[in-house]
């Protein structure tokens, strides 16, 4: 019987395996209210990719994702106004063609989609039943209630992959900010207790078919393929 293996740790939790808290503290939603709000603060978070801004509408506080062209000061509408840089609209009230992110899976729900740095999507169709088509940053098209928000704009931060991290201890403190696993290795580089592809005695990759339904730790290899082996 061997030892868990990578991600059954990481799932199960543990010290080693933990995200910080305080990297998660600030939370990106939508608000209740509607009407005019302003860009109070443009701040950095470990656990996002792109800087958030803090806004203010009605006396309510809260987080969304900068997009890109936001200073401190602006003002941005929400649930009403026209389709402009960093306002809150309703996909129904969206022309099509227009550039959205942090767009909401259900009505209501904060915003769950596009948040990367430099990412976004665009409104493409409108169809019968309530139903906005959205042409995702993978070209595929989905469709969401027309009821669902967005902000209008590109997220900011487009340029963060092109910077280098120099050392590897700069990027171990960014990953471990996140709860990522930092450094990757090779399953064929550990021991044999700790994953099926273990040791390789001279580093041969063992041929393994795994089930559909594998727990984590046996759903390695090849995931129920319908054949294996080189095409003749």
């Amino acid at each position: 019987m061997g030892k868990r293996i990578i991600q059954q740790a990481r799932g199960k939790g543990s010290l080693t395996y933990r995200v910080r808290k305080k990297a998660f503290r600030r939370k990106v939603k939508y608000p209740l209210h509607e009407g005019t709000a302003k860009v109070v603060k443009i701040l950095h978070s470990s656990a996002h990719s792109a800087p958030l801004m803090k806004l203010e509408v009605v006396g309510e506080m809260f987080y969304n994702v900068a997009f890109n062209g936001a200073s401190e000061g602006i003002k941005v509408s929400i649930g009403k106004g026209k389709a402009e840089q960093g306002n809150i609209l309703a996909l129904q009230n969206i022309p099509v063609g227009t550039k959205i992110y942090n767009i909401e899976r259900n009505p209501g729900d904060g915003g769950k989609m596009i948040r990367a740095a430099g990412s976004s999507a665009v409104v493409s169709k409108k169809y019968e039943h309530n139903k906005i088509g959205i042409t995702m940053p993978n070209r595929k098209e989905i469709k969401l209630d027309r009821g669902c928000r967005a902000t209008i704009g590109v997220v900011a931060g487009e340029g963060k992959k092109q910077k280098p991290f120099l050392k590897a201890g700069r990027k171990y403190y960014k990953m471990k900010a996140r709860g990522k696993l930092y450094p990757r290795i090779s399953a064929v580089s550990v021991n044999a207790i700790d994953h099926p592809f273990g040791s390789g005695r001279g580093k041969r990759i063992k041929s393994k078919i795994a089930k559909r339904n594998a727990p984590p730790g046996r759903k390695v290899g090849h995931l129920r393929p319908r054949r294996t082996g080189k095409k003749k």
